[in-house]
């Protein structure tokens, strides 16, 4: 790659201006300013969304581990014993016993716009002032993954919001990508990496999902797919209302593992072979797996059909650009793509490398011919 560096990272992030700056009786820090949404503003810059995940700086003390979470009245802090959870994982903590899955998250997450330069390589302005925070109960653990678009001069911009209620995408739209305003939910429990096209098929708004869930059905021993998450399709008139899409998106390829799980990476742009997406691929290892990011030509009449991919990998885990931050690292094998823009010659893409810091890399057109 022509380019390929980190260009924000955890040390960046002036906590004295956070929304929870003065706001909780606890010490915080940066866990990570990762998995940026990216789009490019009127004035030809480019706007990185970055998720800063805050977390407690001494979480554990008098025999619980504790979590923050935002409420009508303020910011609290709550503890759960330690012996009823599994701390394993650095970025969460697993309830112990019940019959399903309950956790906890160590950080909570608020969004940070960061202007870059034209090809994304210079950071030209942290807009604090502009930061968005968790304002409703469903978003109580906080935002997560911003992913923007942009369709017919209006910014969508898709988030994970996290609550008890509910693990939920939600939307917030703009005109210039600066002022965003909350539509609320547009699609409901464990619905992630949700990604707009950036334009219409057949006149209505197209996007990627990935349903979660515990169970998945086998495909015959023979076929060519492997079960498990994958990236689904729906259509909508307004943004807001979604109908899933009858037939099956990018699935999860028998032929390699390194894919066995897959999501959503950035939203669709429309070129001249169709619509390139860009998505993570998660090879089972460790605690959390190896991700890296992969690329998809789909059909620009009928995006359920895909024109050309690779099985290798566009990107890969890059320790080397982290080495300088190696003190701050909880994690490695992890490069998760969020966001994408053209540029002349090149596409800039923006990532999160090892859910630490923001990564730009270009990649030549050629790649996709």
């Amino acid at each position: 790659m022509a380019y390929d560096q980190i260009i924000f990272t955890p040390q960046d992030v002036d906590l004295a201006r956070s929304p929870l700056a003065g706001r909780i009786d606890a010490e915080t820090y940066v866990l990570g300013a990762f998995n940026p949404g990216l789009t490019r503003l009127a004035n030809g810059n480019l706007l990185m969304m970055v998720r800063v995940a805050e977390a407690l700086r001494q979480p554990i003390r008098d025999g619980h581990v504790h979590a923050i979470r935002w409420t009508a009245e303020g910011y609290r802090l709550d503890g759960w014993p330690l012996a009823l959870v599994d701390t394993a994982d650095p970025r969460k903590f697993m309830m112990r016993g019940g019959g399903w899955k309950v956790m906890a998250l160590t950080s909570l997450s608020w969004l940070l716009p960061v202007e870059l330069s034209p090809d994304g390589t210079a950071v030209v302005a942290v807009h604090y002032d502009r930061a968005i925070a968790p304002t409703t109960d469903y978003q109580c653990y906080g935002l997560e993954d911003a992913r923007i678009s942009r369709v017919d001069g209006r910014y969508y911009m898709t988030t994970c919001s996290v609550s008890p209620e509910r693990h939920a995408t939600t939307l917030y739209t703009s005109d210039d990508a600066r002022d965003w305003a909350l539509e609320g939910i547009v699609l409901d429990h464990q619905n992630k990496d949700m990604l707009i096209f950036e334009g219409k098929v057949g006149g209505k708004f197209w996007a990627q999902t990935r349903p979660l869930g515990d169970l998945y059905f086998a495909y015959p021993p023979d076929s060519e797919w492997r079960p498990g998450p994958s990236i689904n399709l729906a259509s909508s008139p307004d943004a807001l209302h979604w109908k899933p899409y009858d037939k099956p998106g990018i699935r999860p390829h028998a032929a390699t593992v390194a894919t066995a799980r897959m999501g959503g990476g950035t939203p669709p742009i429309l070129t001249e072979r169709g619509w390139l997406t860009v998505w993570h691929g998660v090879e089972p290892s460790g605690v959390v797996g190896v991700y890296r990011t992969y690329w998809s030509i789909l059909d620009r009449e009928d995006p359920s059909i895909t024109v050309a991919t690779d099985h290798a990998p566009l990107l890969e885990p890059a320790p080397a650009l982290t080495e300088p931050l190696k003190e701050l690292l909880y994690l490695d094998n992890v490069v998760f793509t969020t966001g994408i823009a053209e540029q002349e010659e090149f596409f800039v893409v923006a990532s999160g490398e090892a859910d630490l810091a923001c990564r730009i890399t270009h990649v030549p057109r050629s790649t996709f011919a």
